[in-house]
């Protein structure tokens, strides 16, 4: 599988500012591709809540996690940024996580400073680490890395409970412990993020989530702030539920799909997204082998 990160090291390097809109599950992987999309966003709340139908409250397991991971990264075209929470327990777990991300070609790897098991910082309130114990957590998984191209994402949640200047203490001392980008979260103002911008020489990234607790800007918006990446976690998988139970209640409704077509994707078009084609080439290519395969 191939090794990600290098891409992104590049954009970063560059000066670019990086977009990075939420994939929940395969299929939105999918059109991702179509559209070209050159980064994702693995967000543990919205991976495990569309394979496993559970809420980000440290119910998934490192197992569980890192499946829904490698098969992002498997299927996008684009370079992936997964979430990998505390790195899912102690230290050892935090190397193993590292090196599992690495193996599954994650293009950058995000942990942050809670107690394990985590909870959705948008939806609940959270618990740090001492600031010491992430630290820790960062030295060993840059350590983990070896010389590969995958970026460590330092993520703090201290600003829900401590004061500013606390939350930027923690983000400085995760840069000096090796971290490649700082994920200050929850911030409580346009101004904490314009100077958590300017504090740091390291990239910043940013969480865009709609429906959560932080305002919403756009990526010009963010990148005059001083950012260098935004991620959009819940803009698809929002989008796609919004749609389905919107149609799904017609359907109870009417009892038919008749007066719905404007509503849905063209199922021809789907079948080629996902391979159809290729299938019939193949059958067409090796028909004496295929009873079913279809005459020219």
């Amino acid at each position: 599988m191939r090794k990600g990160g290098s891409r992104l090291r590049a954009k970063l390097q560059a000066g670019e500012f990086i977009a990075a809109p939420g994939v929940h599950d395969m299929v939105t992987a999918l059109i991702a591709n179509k559209l070209g999309l050159e980064f994702v966003y693995g967000s543990g709340y919205w991976l495990v809540a569309s394979a496993y139908g559970l809420p980000d409250a440290g119910l998934a397991s490192f197992t569980e996690m890192l499946d829904c991971v490698t098969r992002l990264a498997r299927v996008c075209n684009g370079e992936v940024i997964a979430d990998a929470d505390t790195g899912f327990g102690g230290l050892l777990n935090v190397e193993r996580t590292v090196q599992s991300y690495q193996a599954a070609g994650v293009a950058a790897i995000q942990i942050e400073d809670q107690v394990f098991p985590k909870h959705c910082s948008h939806t609940m309130r959270v618990r740090c680490v001492p600031r010491a114990e992430m630290v820790a957590r960062i030295r060993v998984a840059c350590e983990a890395r070896g010389d590969g191209d995958m970026l460590i994402i330092a993520r703090t949640d201290a600003r829900q409970t401590e004061s500013f200047s606390e939350t930027l203490a923690r983000a400085e001392a995760y840069a000096r412990a090796g971290a490649d980008i700082l994920f200050v979260e929850s911030l409580q103002s346009e101004q904490e993020m314009r100077t958590a911008c300017e504090t740091f020489g390291l990239p910043m990234m940013v969480n865009m989530n709609d429906g959560g607790v932080s305002p919403i800007f756009t990526a010009e918006e963010l990148r005059q702030m001083g950012y260098r990446i935004g991620i959009w976690p819940s803009l698809l998988p929002l989008a796609s539920i919004h749609a389905v139970e919107n149609v799904l209640r017609r359907f109870m409704r009417n009892g038919s799909s008749r007066d719905l077509s404007g509503e849905l994707a063209d199922f021809k078009a789907f079948s080629s997204l996902i391979g159809f084609d290729r299938i019939r080439e193949l059958e067409r290519k090796w028909r004496e082998y295929f009873s079913d395969a279809p005459d020219d």
